[in-house]
């Protein structure tokens, strides 16, 4: 029983990021691309947690934590294009 629930989970997150990846294409903003790549982190993260329930085992964590620091790492840096228009300043404030 508690395969059949994690697989249908899986195929409903598999459709999730599906409608994530169609609105980071079709995004009319950038607010809505930096949201929808924000939904896909999230999304993967639960993708591979109940992969790793699935599977019984947890060798899997790491590639959580990891994705977790990169989805945080890409909203920080696309909030900061979004309000200063770049990334990376090469002049600094003195």
């Amino acid at each position: 029983m508690l395969s059949t629930v994690l697989m249908v989970c899986l195929i409903l997150l598999s459709l999730a990021l599906l409608g994530s990846i169609y609105r980071l294409i079709k995004g009319p903003s950038t607010a809505d691309r930096v949201i929808a790549l924000d939904t896909i982190g999230i999304t993967m993260i639960a993708l591979v947690a109940v992969l790793s329930m699935y599977l019984k085992t947890s060798a899997f964590l790491e590639v959580i934590l990891l994705i977790g620091i990169l989805t945080f790492i890409g909203t920080v840096a696309f909030a900061k294009f979004i309000e200063r228009g770049v990334v990376l300043d090469r002049k600094r404030d003195h």
